[in-house]
C-alpha cells in the first residue's frame, strides 16, 4: 500500500472506531467512500470488512447484555435477508447508485426529523414491518459499501432509547451482520493477501479510535448524543451523494 492510501486510511478508520465504540456507527459510514479515494470502492470495503469486525470485538465487553433484545430479534433476519441479497446480486449494481440512494434517504431523514416539534413528538416502539425492512436495507447497504448505518439509525433513533442500550444494539446487530459478510466476501475472492495485510496494519488504529469513543461517550449527555448522531447521519449523507454524484 502506498503512502497516499495510508494517509487517507489512518484519519478514515480512526473516526470509525471512535463513531463505534461512542456513537453507534454515527460517522462509521465515511471509511469507504474516503478510501475510495486511493482504491477501488471493491477493495476498499475488502480492506474495511476485517477492520470492522475488530471494532465490534473491541466493543463487546463494554457492551455485552446491554443492547434491546426485542429490536434485534426483529432487525436480524432482516439483515440476513439483505446480505443474501447483496451477494447474489455482487456487480449488479453500481456502488455510485447505491451511495446516492442511501445518501439520498439519510439526508431527507434528518430533514423531515428537523421539521417536527420533537419536544411533543410520540416517541417510536418496536416495528416489526418498519425494523425488518430498515434492516434489510442496512444489510444490503452494508455488504456492498459497509453503509448500513443509516438505515438502521433510521429504525433505533425515533425510539429514543438510553445511548448505552442504542449504542449496544448497534454493536450487536453489526457484530453478527459483519461476521456473516466475511463467509461471502471470502467467497467471492475479495480477501487477497494485499487486502488483509492493508488490514492488518490498521487494526492499532481502529482499537485505539474504539477506546477513545468510549470514552468520549460517558461525557456527552443524552440530548447531545442523539444531535452528535443526527449530525452524524447528515454529514454521511452529504458525503455519499458528492462522493457518488
Amino acid at each position: 500500500m502506498t503512502f497516499d492510501f495510508f494517509l487517507v486510511a489512518l484519519p478514515a478508520v480512526l473516526l470509525t472506531g471512535i463513531s463505534k465504540g461512542g456513537f453507534g456507527g454515527a460517522f462509521g459510514g465515511l471509511a469507504v467512500p474516503l478510501m475510495a479515494l486511493v482504491l477501488p470502492p471493491t477493495q476498499a470495503a475488502a480492506v474495511m470488512l476485517p477492520i470492522l469486525c475488530m471494532a465490534d470485538l473491541v466493543g463487546l465487553k463494554r457492551f455485552y447484555g446491554k443492547w434491546d433484545v426485542r429490536n434485534l430479534k426483529i432487525m436480524l433476519p432482516g439483515a440476513l435477508l439483505g446480505v443474501l441479497i447483496g451477494s447474489l446480486t455482487f456487480g449488479v449494481f453500481s456502488e455510485r447508485f447505491v451511495g446516492l440512494l442511501l445518501g439520498a434517504i439519510s439526508i431527507g431523514f434528518v430533514l423531515i426529523n428537523a421539521l417536527v416539534d420533537r419536544a411533543a413528538a410520540q416517541v417510536a416502539e418496536p416495528a416489526v414491518g418498519k425494523g425488518t425492512l430498515l434492516s434489510a436495507v442496512a444489510g444490503f447497504t452494508s455488504f456492498v459499501a459497509h453503509a448500513g448505518g443509516p438505515p438502521v439509525m433510521m429504525y433505533l433513533l425515533p425510539q429514543h432509547l438510553e445511548k448505552l442500550r442504542y449504542v449496544a444494539t448497534i454493536n450487536a446487530f453489526f457484530l453478527l451482520t459483519n461476521a456473516i459478510k466475511l463467509i461471502p466476501y471470502a467467497w467471492l475472492g475479495q480477501f487477497s493477501v494485499d487486502n488483509l495485510l492493508a488490514s492488518l496494519s490498521l487494526v492499532p488504529v481502529v482499537v485505539v479510535g474504539v477506546w477513545l469513543g468510549l470514552w468520549l461517550q460517558g461525557r456527552v449527555n443524552h440530548l447531545w448524543f442523539y444531535r452528535i448522531a443526527r449530525l452524524g447521519l447528515l454529514v454521511t449523507g452529504i458525503q455519499l451523494i458528492v462522493q457518488n454524484w
